[in-house]
């Protein structure tokens, strides 16, 4: 299932905070929660599925929004951005320090805030490419169980991110400069090599089974010399990923 971007907001001027909230939810996003201080930020993340945190520097608690964006790094693979009132050279330096995906200075408009949650979503899902996989083919430097993007990806459709289980994604088509990730029931378009996005996929399920598609192996329904079939669409297979597909299922 794909789901609307959950954001937490951490701010402690509650008007400034409530003026976000609808901002955000006017876009299509969904707040998962909206609180004042460092412990409840903390709470939150450890109990919900965050998948990206607008936190205000200066806080009502003794920890910043800094030590926040260091315990999101630390324990998280989710991306934040900052929201302040201070551009001043010292914060931005001591802000740049825990390396945020983002910086918006207050006041902002609708598609000041919009634009950034854009930007930062975008890098993120671009950035993850250079990281390493694990033992067991998994993506990621430091996942921890709480980690909201162990198990899916950020995928774009109109005018909003959605996240995306690997689980469910069946096949990707490439299409001139997009590529098409199919789900069950949708598609969705992304602005990718093919090559680039097998990269982020785990490599257990997915594979290059022909110069134009990648597929995940759960979905495949049929297959015969030249194509397999998923959720009744006809695939093309190069003869190496057709002499895997059989050398595996008679293993």
């Amino acid at each position: 299932m794909e789901h609307p971007i959950r954001i937490l907001i951490v701010e402690d001027n509650v008007i400034i905070a409530d003026d976000m909230q609808s901002m955000l939810e006017e876009i299509g996003y969904e707040i998962v929660d909206n609180v004042i201080v460092y412990e409840q930020a903390v709470e939150v993340l450890k109990n919900n599925h965050v998948d990206l945190v607008l936190i205000d520097i200066i806080l009502a608690s003794d920890k910043t929004g800094i030590d926040l964006g260091k315990h999101i790094r630390e324990s998280y693979n989710i991306p934040f951005i900052f929201v302040t009132s201070n551009s001043d050279r010292a914060t931005v330096e001591n802000a740049k320090t825990v390396k945020p995906d983002g910086y918006l200075v207050k006041p902002f408009e609708q598609q000041d805030l919009y634009t950034s949650i854009e930007i930062a979503l975008s890098n993120f899902n671009y950035n993850k490419k250079g990281e390493i996989r694990d033992e067991e083919g998994e993506e990621g430097e430091s996942f921890t169980s709480n980690s909201v993007l162990k198990d899916s990806i950020f995928v774009k459709k109109q005018h909003l991110y959605y996240r995306i289980q690997f689980t469910d994604i069946q096949f990707i088509k490439a299409d001139n400069v997009y590529l098409e990730v199919n789900t069950a029931d949708k598609k969705f378009l992304v602005r990718s090599p093919l090559k680039d996005y097998l990269e982020k996929l785990p490599k257990n399920k997915f594979y290059r089974a022909h110069k134009s598609y990648i597929v995940n192996v759960d979905h495949i329904d049929a297959i015969n010399s030249k194509d397999i079939m998923i959720n009744n669409n006809l695939i093309p297979i190069s003869k190496d990923f057709k002499e895997f597909i059989l050398s595996s299922m008679n293993s």
